[in-house]
């Protein structure tokens, strides 16, 4: 019984942060901001770089998230709530099309990292694939976490989407010219609703433990 349902958590997780992360969105990005002359060996090393902080700060929001919360008096439900608003947000934004909505770059940001061999970091690992999204949402999965076999489901969904992103982003150039213009939209518009359900879940959740509670 244990595995069964452990599997459909793995899939459930995977589905949630990949909406989340949304590494079509990061791959057009990642097209924008690199001159096109760059070499494939660079755009290597950038998405093994951005997918690789994806996955540590992933890891650490998961093992001490709560901690920090918890140190400032912030609990789960408002988290929920607060999380379920960022969501929604980003997602009514990535439904209308806007697919760099919710990344919170400057202008002067993208200059700077359209002139710097690595950006990595700043703009594409943060705020543009690790933001406060899926931060919120790591955290609210762990909420679910009920014994060791859902912990490894979740650290698995992570190392899984860490993986779909770093590969995604490698391959960038070649996938935007195939999608096209009219089907990055479409894959990016549809990861947008989803993320909209997921928010709503997360507001009605939040609200209605912190109506109980008073």
């Amino acid at each position: 019984m244990e595995i069964p349902d452990t599997f459909s958590l793995l899939l459930k997780d995977i589905v949630s942060l990949i909406a989340i992360v949304d590494p079509i969105a990061a791959a057009v990005i990642l097209v924008s901001i690199v001159p096109p002359e760059t070499p494939k060996k660079v755009i290597d090393g950038i998405s093994l770089r951005s997918s690789t902080l994806l996955f540590v700060a992933s890891l650490v929001t998961l093992f001490f998230g709560n901690a920090i919360f918890s140190f400032f008096g912030i609990n789960i439900d408002s988290i929920k709530v607060m999380g379920g608003i960022i969501l929604l947000i980003f997602a009514i934004h990535t439904v209308n099309g806007n697919i760099s909505a919710g990344t919170k770059q400057t202008e002067e940001e993208i200059n700077e990292a359209a002139l710097k061999d690595d950006i990595a970091i700043v703009p594409l690992g943060i705020p543009i694939l690790f933001g406060p999204g899926v931060m919120v949402t790591i955290i609210i999965l762990k909420e679910r976490v009920y014994s060791l076999f859902s912990l490894a489901a979740l650290l698995v969904a992570i190392a899984i989407v860490s993986f779909i992103t770093y590969l995604t982003l490698k391959n960038s150039r070649i996938l935007i010219k195939r999608l096209g213009i009219t089907g990055t939209k479409i894959i990016t518009r549809i990861m947008g609703l989803i993320v909209g359900a997921i928010a709503s879940q997360f507001i009605i959740s939040g609200v209605k433990a912190l109506w109980l509670r008073f």
